[in-house]
């Protein structure tokens, strides 16, 4: 396994909150770009969370820190937060998610930039439905997963070309297993990383870190460089 080494966190100053419109609704968001970023990676909070989560802010610090974009927002209003069907509707929170995607391809500052997801727990199935669906909007460079639900994207595996990583923590057992089985579903490059001694929130010291790391890398691997012309062998 690799040991994390990670950079500082970066400078306050770069992030920049924004509303996205969505339909009706307005989303509010945190974009944070360096000066000539590789690409830019949108986050999709799990449950009961929000663009303010502490551990996909400590990953995004990383990517940022590696020249990447990152794009913390609220995937429901909290008036729609309050009703709990909303939380875990996944097609609802994909729509969101696309929509988002297009107003970021709307802005001069990130229209020509490579767009990867990172989705934990049950945002990482809405990650999934949006990469399968993306046509006709812009491509979807890359996405990973950390303590994600795969299986609640159903039959959209199938459709997920973009290269894909699912890192799991070793102790998160019900879950792993889910990933493994998810992973045999998806169409694209796609990669299981398994964190030791880490649990489904990634709590244990230096598992975030290690996790971090290696959203850090798939990114960098895949995010600014042509598209793959065909699937890697699993390792």
């Amino acid at each position: 396994m690799i040991e994390p080494s990670l950079p500082d966190l970066v400078a306050d100053h770069l992030a920049e909150p924004v509303v996205i419109p969505a339909g009706a609704a307005r989303l509010s968001g945190i974009l944070t770009l360096p000066p000539h970023p590789l690409g830019i990676v949108v986050f999709v909070h799990g449950s009961d969370s929000s663009r303010l989560s502490p551990r996909n802010r400590f990953v995004a610090d990383q990517l940022v820190a590696a020249n990447l974009g990152t794009l913390l927002f609220d995937l429901l209003t909290p008036a729609e937060a309050a009703r709990r069907e909303n939380v875990f509707d996944v097609s609802l929170l994909a729509g969101r998610l696309a929509d988002v995607t297009q107003w970021l391809a709307a802005r001069p500052a990130t229209a020509d930039l490579t767009v990867g997801y990172f989705g934990a727990s049950t945002g990482a199935a809405a990650a999934l439905v949006a990469a399968a669906d993306s046509a006709p909007g812009p491509s979807i460079g890359a996405v990973v997963s950390r303590g994600g639900r795969p299986d609640l994207a159903g039959d959209a595996l199938g459709r997920v070309t973009a290269p894909t990583l699912l890192i799991v923590g070793g102790l998160d057992t019900a879950v792993l297993e889910l990933n493994r089985v998810a992973l045999m579903q998806l169409a694209g490059i796609r990669q299981l990383a398994v964190v030791p001694r880490a649990t489904h929130l990634f709590e244990e010291p230096g598992a975030l870190e290690h996790a971090a790391l290696l959203a850090t890398h798939w990114f960098e691997r895949y995010l600014g460089a042509p598209a793959p012309a065909a699937k890697a062998v699993l390792t």
